[in-house]
C-alpha cells in the first residue's frame, strides 16, 4: 500500500517515532487574536493516531 502523500506532508514523525502535528484553526482570521495565541498556534502538538491508521496514511514510519 502507497503512504497517502498529502495527509504525510501534514505530519512530522521524531526521531522517537511520536507523531506532531500543527495546531488546527491558525491558518487565517488570526489578526483579533492576541500575538501569544497567534504565536501559541505556531508550535506542534503530539497527535495520537491508532496502528491502524498508522499503517494506512505513513506506511513507512
Amino acid at each position: 500500500m502507497k503512504t497517502n502523500k498529502s495527509y504525510s506532508k501534514r505530519l512530522r514523525v521524531t526521531k522517537n517515532g511520536k507523531i506532531m502535528a500543527r495546531k488546527p484553526g491558525f491558518n487565517h482570521n488570526n489578526a483579533k487574536q492576541s500575538r501569544t495565541t497567534q504565536l501559541a498556534g505556531k508550535k506542534a502538538v503530539k497527535m495520537v493516531m491508532g496502528n491502524r491508521a498508522r499503517r494506512r496514511f505513513l506506511v513507512n514510519a
